[in-house]
């Protein structure tokens, strides 16, 4: 009956001990993931704004390409 009684002690030590490490694990991922998908938005953020800038620089250049065509035929 006493080995009984220590087991099952035993057993919800390690199950306490067991849940609060998990939790404690969980914790330290979240705040890992949360890191990660913060540095994601930031990258996709500058992607965005690398695409906006390529498109306005095609626009320039067709503008400037432009203008010279019209230079040529009046110079």
């Amino acid at each position: 009956m006493e080995s009984i009684v220590v087991a099952i002690i035993t057993g919800v030590v390690t199950l306490v001990g067991v849940i609060m490490s998990n939790s404690k694990s969980r914790a330290v991922m979240e705040c890992k993931i949360d890191a990660l998908a913060e540095k994601v938005a930031k990258h996709n953020q500058l992607i965005e704004r690398t695409y906006e800038l390529e498109r306005s620089v095609a626009v320039l250049r067709n503008d400037v390409e432009s203008l010279k065509g019209k230079a040529d035929r009046n110079g």
